[in-house]
């Protein structure tokens, strides 16, 4: 059996495991993922990589993780050169910069966003906080538009009881991390996410019509119009 003796070699195995997995996932998809190939191709025994990971679906929770982390890195990254009040800006950026994540990293995306692997069911108290660092730069974005009196909130169908419950649920949940945002924010964030969610998903399962050869033309579209029917 191998057995690290550091820190460095446990850290080095631990993400030589993960690079295999992802490699597999692009290769076979996630719901081929197999520890056992994954030991053969790093030449190490089974229960080597059941130091780190005791099960497959112990696994494929890391690889969340780590895809819903890396979202987040990216969005957050990708307005930090953008002064806080040029917000309209941001908003605008972090729009390309999900598209970009998504064509860099299919493999990751597909696993968090793609199909359910069989068998598998994330734990919500290791994913969830992971998944809603991803979205914290838009909903912070639209809360700064909000407080400048820049997001059209008039407009906006009236809230259901149901809906409004909903919200607020989330709103509580945000409010544990620190932040204060109103409902209407966060109703308007994953809108403007799912709009954004729903282009890419279609461009990566190559599912446009053949006429649009430039996918990236109707993205960058659909973010001018966000612009355009959310802000003043």
């Amino acid at each position: 059996m191998v057995r690290p003796t550091s820190k460095k070699q446990i850290q080095n195995l631990q993400q030589a495991i993960k690079a295999a997995a992802w490699n597999q996932i692009a290769e076979e998809g996630a719901a081929a993922l197999s520890l056992r190939a994954i030991a053969r191709q790093l030449n190490i025994t089974a229960p080597a990589i059941y130091n780190y990971f005791p099960s497959r679906d112990d696994l494929v929770t890391a690889l969340i993780v780590d895809a819903f982390t890396s979202l987040g890195d990216s969005q957050k990254d990708s307005i930090k050169a953008i002064p806080a009040n040029r917000l309209q800006a941001r908003l605008s950026t972090l729009g390309i910069a999900y598209r970009d994540w998504a064509l860099t990293y299919p493999q990751r995306y597909q696993l968090i966003f793609g199909t359910p692997i069989p068998g598998y069911e994330a734990p919500a108290d290791i994913t969830l906080p992971a998944a809603a660092w991803a979205l914290i730069p838009l909903i912070e974005t639209l809360q700064g538009l909000y407080q400048a009196e820049l997001l059209r909130v008039e407009n906006l169908a009236k809230l259901t009881p149901a809906l409004r419950s909903m919200l607020g649920a989330w709103q509580a949940f945000v409010k544990v991390s620190g932040m204060e945002v109103q409902i209407e924010v966060l109703y308007l964030a994953f809108v403007i996410w799912s709009r954004v969610h729903g282009l890419v998903t279609l461009e990566l399962g190559h599912q446009t019509p053949s006429f649009i050869t430039d996918p990236g033309e109707i993205f960058r579209r659909e973010i001018e119009t966000i612009q355009k029917q959310y802000l003043s």
